[in-house]
């Protein structure tokens, strides 16, 4: 997700507002996937920038080099309520959280290195996410397409909270203790953005993602993949 966030671009001093639908396959068991209406608000300064659910400030920018500090939303969260599993309704909630930390961009002809590193700040996981991706821009008059190939690493906090079971937690369910390790998950993305009218610019995003096995194996995992789908509509003043 902070992988697409960061390939909203846009030139320096450009506000854009709009709306789209941000559509993730949930990981849990017995989970249906989420459709989740999300407002459009991108914002490009010289030296703060906004794109919807992530904001962050430049330290170093320039047309080769972005170096920068970062906060965004972290929508992956687990409700018992909303499950339709008997056992999973007995586990503990696991919250949404707000991530903080640094990315840096590296832009050559050949495409750019995306490297992010962040950690939760309101110690619901206390877990690190680091994230690295190449990617290549695809450019043709009013429209642009850019894949991209990349690896996410989650700290052993970070899966614990989200995909762990402890022995509290087993005993109400049934299901068996579970206490993974950190992991990496390799993924595939794509961007494209068209300019159907002046000022006017369609936007889709996507990412599929390779479930690692430490959460492969979890007893709340079901899938051994997951993603996001993000797709909308912005004008630019």
């Amino acid at each position: 997700m902070t992988g697409l966030l960061c390939s909203q671009m846009a030139t320096a001093g450009t506000l854009s507002l709009g709306a789209g639908a941000l559509v993730s396959p949930d990981p849990y068991r017995s989970n249906q996937d989420r459709v989740t209406p999300v407002p459009v608000i991108n914002y490009e300064g010289e030296n703060f920038f906004f794109r919807s659910l992530m904001a962050g400030y430049y330290l170093w920018k320039d047309d080769t080099h972005q170096l920068s500090l970062n906060a965004f939303y972290s929508p992956l969260h687990f409700s018992p309520g909303d499950s339709d599993n008997d056992e999973m309704k007995h586990l503990s909630k696991r919250r949404s959280t707000v991530m903080a930390g640094l990315g840096y961009t590296y832009n050559a002809q050949w495409g750019s290195i995306r490297t992010l590193f962040s950690g939760d700040v309101l110690d619901n996981s206390n877990g690190l996410v680091g994230d690295v991706a190449y990617l290549y821009r695809f450019r043709q008059d009013n429209w642009s397409l850019t894949p991209g190939v990349g690896v996410t690493w989650n700290s052993k906090n970070q899966n614990n909270y989200y995909y762990g079971i402890d022995n509290a937690e087993a005993r109400r369910s049934g299901l068996d203790s579970y206490h993974p390790d950190d992991s990496f998950a390799p993924y595939a993305e794509l961007s494209a953005n068209y300019q159907f009218a002046p000022q006017w610019n369609a936007f889709a995003m996507a990412r599929y993602v390779r479930l690692a096995d430490e959460v492969k194996n979890s007893p709340m995992v079901d899938k051994s993949w997951t993603g996001v789908l993000w797709a909308g509509a912005t004008y630019t003043f």
